[in-house]
């Protein structure tokens, strides 16, 4: 793949990409152009493809890269082993499994969510040649639907955090549906940490207060513009955020009535209805700019029932004193109506720059930060996608 042309406009820079995209039709190949839009001084690499729909991220000890994915059904390790930002080592840790999207990394295991179960694999980059079948360590999860989708993260206080989305569009979900708890794995005891959510991928602690900020999706059915995608905070345990009685700050559902005596804490920021935060992780390297520092960053996966397109980027949102501030695009997939990729997670990479998971074809990006005056010098580069 090869950025053959640079272009500024508007404080971005606009790379023209032209990628061989091989077809099985008498093995020949055929170059489509496409562009991705990058925020001045930030480069973007192929670093990993054919990953089926890729979609959550977990960064091992010794920098293994896991993906998970839903359709696919499989758990894939990626390693970049002479640190040239491209992968030249994969493994599948699982496969055949049920969605098993939700994967995270503690102390040297890797945990995934695998219908109403949480399964371990022990000590695994130093296995992951013969990783061995995942342990069940938790089975106490409501049975997997396809629309409650799962995520999880371990937290500042080392339990395992489950966001559980509702199976519906819209509906009275019954717990631990539309919630997130919290495990501790030892023990197998939870505390509901929050509720009254609908479809929650995306969720991180700020690096400043240990806060949690999750990112929620609005339903669907109710127009191009309503209602908003939302991002929470949450500042009190077992709260209720609304859905589906309330969605965003003031869109009533008119199918359900909300319970008179029910206080509903409100989001801390709208975002624009149908983006699909799906990805929400607080930046914690040091190679991009300060003002990207411990600050937010949301994968917008895009939208699928409205006129027009939108999302499919990822986006900062810069928070000062627990306030967003501001949003601003890092990087855009989006080419007029056409999507380049539907971004789904983030995660830091060791070396400071972040990795972008892609669900639509399958790829992981790096994006990084590159001195501008090289840039300016050299603004085309290569990108091989051969694996």
């Amino acid at each position: 793949m090869l950025l053959n042309h640079t272009k500024k406009h508007k404080g971005i820079w606009l790379f023209w990409v032209c990628a061989a995209v091989l077809f099985s039709l008498g093995g020949q190949a055929f170059s489509q152009p496409i562009m991705i839009t990058v925020t001045k001084g930030f480069g973007i690499t192929l670093y990993a493809s054919d990953l089926g729909d890729a979609k959550q991220l977990a960064l091992g000890d010794k920098g293994t890269l896991f993906v998970g994915s839903h359709k696919k059904g499989t758990i894939q390790a990626l390693v970049d082993s002479n640190a040239d930002g491209r992968v030249d080592k994969r493994y599948v840790i699982a496969k055949g499994l049920e969605a098993p999207e939700a994967i995270a990394f503690y102390k040297g295991d890797l945990y995934a969510a695998v219908d109403d179960r949480i399964i371990r694999f022990v000590d695994i980059e130093n296995r992951l040649r013969r990783p061995g079948r995942g342990k069940e360590v938790y089975d106490r999860l409501p049975g997997k639907t396809n629309k409650s989708r799962r995520a999880l993260h371990f937290g500042p206080d080392g339990r395992l955090y489950v966001a559980i989305g509702a199976p519906c569009n819209v509906c009275e979900a019954v717990a631990p549906f539309g919630s997130i708890i919290a495990i501790d794995i030892e023990s197998g005891s939870s505390e509901q940490i929050a509720t009254g959510i609908r479809n929650v991928t995306g969720f991180d602690w700020s690096p400043i207060d240990n806060e949690l900020w999750f990112a929620d999706l609005g339903r669907d059915w109710m127009g191009d513009r309503l209602p908003p995608d939302e991002i929470n905070r949450v500042e009190q345990i077992g709260a209720h955020y609304g859905f589906p009685y309330i969605h965003a700050k003031s869109v009533v559902e008119p199918a359900y009535d909300k319970p008179k005596n029910l206080k509903i804490t409100l989001p801390a920021y709208e975002l624009p209805a149908h983006v699909a935060p799906m990805g929400l992780h607080f930046y914690r390297g040091q190679q991009f700019p300060a003002k990207y520092h411990n600050q937010m960053f949301v994968a917008e996966n895009g939208s699928w029932n409205r006129s027009s397109k939108i999302g499919y980027q990822v986006v900062m949102l810069e928070i000062e004193n627990q306030q967003v501030m501001k949003r601003s695009t890092v990087v855009s997939f989006l080419d007029g109506e056409f999507p380049v990729a539907r971004p789904y997670a983030l995660l830091t990479a060791p070396d400071g720059a972040m990795y972008i998971s892609d669900d639509l074809k399958g790829n992981i990006y790096r994006l990084f930060y590159k001195d501008i005056i090289k840039e300016e010098i050299e603004p085309a580069q290569k990108l091989d996608t051969e694996q």
